[in-house]
């Protein structure tokens, strides 16, 4: 495949005449003399462009167009930036080669494995490489390619198993990476478990065999905690953080100490997991069940999908860990292709601490309201018990203060009459206004029957620190939050309040913990929502004492619910075993494929009528949505490579007809449902 040859405008001289001007084409620039043609990569992102093209390479740029080179070529009559991905000796093009422009930068920033890698996460996920390249490899920065990076560090000698001896196969796995094996893992540690130690443990073993280690977290704390172990065990140099609060500049700098080979582990958000780790042996992934490993940009990879991707071509181990399992963690134990390690159930008893359902029977019997109260007397006993012995954890699953109200009379949800957006209140004294627009109502009335009072029919974290101040008088009350999210807190008693994921540590951990809302959480729509609850419990439930410290616990759910179940007996495993099970049932993932097709209802239409779809695939829809139309294409999961690939080409035949609108398709999509 080529680009069609044209006239450079370097190549063209004014030629001046009486009367006229004219053009005079000059010479063009011999190419060079070995491998003269380089595939290129361009980033065109349509999908039926989506290959390399052949370019003739000049001789002034002989040197400096090495494999994983940025260039500036000529396509579709503008100038394009684009990859080398290849050097060769002949084209199979017919016609004339166009040359390449200019070399951007003689960098090699795109290494052969990554370029390969991106185009089997392109495959699985129906997209494009350039899509897939823009998430892989960050934008240049020239003042950071000038910068020299350190040699390499000795590898360090192999730690000791810490932590990893209170696990089943533990030790087996350290062993497993120390000789340079490929072990595969579905790690779930207990509770109180010094998660990032265990990582780092993992990483540093991986290293002292001379091989590199990759490590993928959801967010910028967690990059911090597991950074901050690894330092503390292997001491500086050993490794880098690559995350966007770096800043483009230092982001870079860093990922080209990782591509020259300087760094051979590297923790990180999601794209990191494309960083390109010299002899890459480990890859762990923490926490998978959190949405923030999903890519929010085309083609919308996961990063757990992305890494196992990567053990499997690089031939290293994998560890996919959390508190919580997922049911595609399940799923690689139950194909085989992964083996359980989990503390022993010894452990794990002398570890937890002590859960409470405020909805089971006795908990009724002795109060009438704790199957409806949001506080029932168990929490607020508990609270107090574990307030004159230290800080107290309340984990509030929504932000802000009132995120959802409706009319005192007739519980009619408050709507905005603008845009139909709900009401939220945003503080006590101010009037409500619409989530989505910003219209505020000084003077609301109901639509329907006129009131003028609103309700709360969602309470957010800073309305219930506000209630509990009042209700805990001269306790402090701590915020952490979304958009002021505190790292730790002392062994002071002293209230927490959190919403998931923003739960500080507490030094010597919390008295007790009170888990709101759970109701509410399990009765979300969505195929994860009981799956989530019980990983947010489990994360707060991870920085509790344990029960023989006085450690307590209360969910605010019924007892009968099998997330309760779970969290109760601190059960992950068996209660992914049923998750699975019942996808399976349903044929959902990750028992099966599941693409989803979002854009116009024409468009969706036409889309499938140009895809050819595995036999066994299922169309379910279309349905109108906010933003248009959307249906499901449901297939077996040994069919989830035709599916990927039957919805890649249709989308390639409607990009080259330039017909229609874009489609965005999906492929498993984490809030499926």
């Amino acid at each position: 495949m080529s680009a069609s040859e044209q006239a450079e405008p370097d190549q063209l001289a004014l030629v001046a005449a009486p009367g006229r001007r004219r053009f005079r084409t000059r010479a063009p620039e011999p190419v060079a003399e070995e491998r003269p043609v380089a595939a290129v990569l361009v980033d065109v992102g349509l999908p039926h462009l989506d290959r390399p093209f052949d370019y003739l390479v000049p001789v002034s740029m002989a040197d400096d167009a090495v494999v994983g080179a940025r260039v500036s070529v000529r396509f579709a009559g503008t100038d394009q930036d684009g990859f080398v991905v290849a050097r060769k000796d002949s084209s199979d093009h017919e016609g004339k080669l166009a040359r390449l422009r200019r070399v951007v930068s003689p960098e090699p920033v795109l290494a052969p494995e990554i370029a390969m890698l991106a185009r089997t996460v392109a495959d699985r996920y129906a997209g494009t490489v350039s899509d897939v390249l823009r998430l892989a490899v960050p934008p240049r920065h020239a003042t950071a390619e000038k910068a020299a990076s350190p040699d390499p560090p000795v590898p360090p000698a192999r730690p000791d198993p810490g932590g990893w001896a209170q696990h089943v196969d533990g030790v087996a796995l350290l062993d497993a990476l120390a000789a340079g094996g490929a072990p595969r893992a579905v790690w779930n540690p207990g509770p109180a478990a010094d998660w990032p130690d265990l990582v780092a443990r993992l990483v540093a073993t991986t290293l002292s065999g001379g091989r590199g280690a990759l490590v993928v977290v959801p967010d910028g704390r967690d990059v911090a905690l597991a950074s901050s172990a690894l330092t503390e065990l292997l001491g500086e140099g050993q490794h880098v953080e690559l995350e966007a609060d770096a800043g483009p500049s230092t982001r870079y700098k860093r990922w080209l100490s990782v591509r020259r080979g300087a760094v051979r582990a590297v923790i990180g958000t999601r794209s990191a997991a494309f960083a390109p780790v010299h002899d890459l042996g480990l890859v762990v992934l923490w926490d998978d069940g959190d949405d923030l490993h999903a890519e929010p940009r085309a083609p919308y990879p996961h990063a757990r999908e992305v890494l196992l991707l990567r053990a499997h071509q690089a031939g290293a181990a994998a560890v996919v860990g959390g508190f919580a399992r997922t049911a595609e963690a399940e799923q690689l134990l139950a194909t085989g292709w992964a083996r359980p390690v989990t503390p022993s159930r010894q452990a794990v008893r002398a570890a937890s601490p002590h859960v409470h359902a405020s909805g089971d029977d006795h908990e009724q019997a002795r109060d009438e309201a704790a199957r409806t109260a949001r506080l029932p007397s168990l929490a607020w006993r508990t609270a107090r018990a574990g307030l004159a012995r230290g800080p107290v954890l309340v984990q509030v699953p929504r932000a802000g203060y009132l995120p959802g109200v409706a009319c005192a009379r007739c519980r009619t949800p408050a709507r905005c009459a603008a845009c139909s957006g709900p009401l939220v209140l945003g503080q006590a004294d101010r009037p409500p206004r619409c989530a989505w627009c910003a219209t505020t109502y000084p003077s609301w009335r109901c639509g329907e029957c006129g009131h003028g009072t609103l309700r709360a029919t969602v309470v957010g974290v800073r309305r219930t620190a506000e209630e509990l101040g009042r209700a805990f008088a001269g306790v402090p009350v701590l915020l952490s939050r979304g958009d002021a999210v505190r790292d730790t807190v002392g062994a002071e008693p002293a209230l927490v309040v959190a919403t998931p994921g923003a739960e500080p540590v507490a030094d010597g951990g919390y008295t007790a913990a009170l888990l709101l809302d759970g109701t509410a959480l399990l009765a979300r729509t969505g195929l994860r929502a009981a799956e989530e609850a019980l990983r947010r419990w489990l994360r707060a439930a991870a920085l509790v004492r344990p029960g023989t410290m006085g450690g307590e616990i209360v969910v605010v759910a019924d007892s009968s619910a099998p997330a309760v179940q779970a969290l109760v007996r601190w059960d992950p495993a068996g209660f992914a075993t049923r998750e699975l099970a019942e996808r399976s049932a349903l044929h959902l993932p990750p028992a099966a494929r599941v693409a989803e097709l979002t854009g116009a209802a024409a468009d969706v239409d036409d889309l499938l009528m140009h895809a050819e779809l595995p036999p066994d695939a299922e169309v379910i829809g279309p349905v109108p949505v906010d933003d248009g139309a959307r249906a499901m294409v449901r297939a077996p999961r040994a069919a989830g490579t035709a599916l990927a690939a039957a919805l890649r080409a249709a989308a390639g035949i409607r990009s080259a007809r330039r017909t229609g609108g874009s489609v965005r398709v999906r492929i498993d999509p984490v809030d499926f449902g």
